[in-house]
């Protein structure tokens, strides 16, 4: 009895690895935690550290499959979200970008696989609460992306972190309250929980 269930699980979870295996593409989606990088008041000299928020991507993948190794890029814009404590108040800094990240895959064992690869980032929109900010110094910057994920059927789900590689700051002021200007690094660092579905 033992046996014949082992055999039915294996037979399982080979057919689920087997159905979103080989070439081909879909569409993703998920929520993410994030925290940029620091915030410098240049005014009093305060540096905060963030707190982090959630966010949330959604977009397109597309796969190359190989016997071990896969090669996957996307096309996903994310809406990344951290808090700022500014002279007492709380800010919410809100970026939205376009991500594209061309990920290497290497296939464990049945479903599982781990991946890593750069993302390109394109800044679309970056937001400090009521404050005057403007765009980040770079629209295009290069990250990091690597995780683990698993295959069950058609739907994939991964998780991954997400760090840029250098700083990428904004300038912000307030010419209604005195001792409010300075810069901010937009940098992501994120972890990303992702749900995604082969078509």
């Amino acid at each position: 009895m033992k046996k014949t269930f082992l055999v039915a699980a294996f037979a399982l979870i080979g057919s689920a690895a087997m159905a979103q295996s080989g070439s081909g593409f879909g569409v993703k989606a998920g929520l993410s935690y994030n925290k940029n990088g620091d915030l410098v008041n240049t005014v009093t000299d305060a540096v905060d550290d963030p707190e982090g928020k959630a966010g949330y991507h959604f977009g397109f993948w597309g796969k190359l499959d190989f016997p071990k190794i896969y090669l996957r890029p996307e096309l996903v814009y994310s809406k990344t979200k951290s808090s700022y404590d500014i002279n007492g108040n709380s800010q919410d800094y809100d970026v939205s970008k376009l991500d594209m990240p061309v990920l290497l895959g290497y296939k464990l064992i049945g479903p599982l696989h781990i991946f890593a690869g750069p993302a390109f980032q394109y800044t679309l929109n970056n937001d400090l609460g009521d404050l005057q900010v403007e765009d980040v110094k770079n629209d295009f910057t290069v990250g990091l992306n690597a995780g683990v994920g698993v295959n069950l059927g058609r739907l994939g789900l991964d998780v991954r972190y997400e760090r840029g590689f250098s700083e990428n700051e904004a300038e912000f002021i307030d010419t209604n309250v005195a001792n409010v200007e300075g810069r901010i690094d937009s940098r992501p660092s994120q972890v990303i929980f992702a749900l995604s579905l082969k078509l």
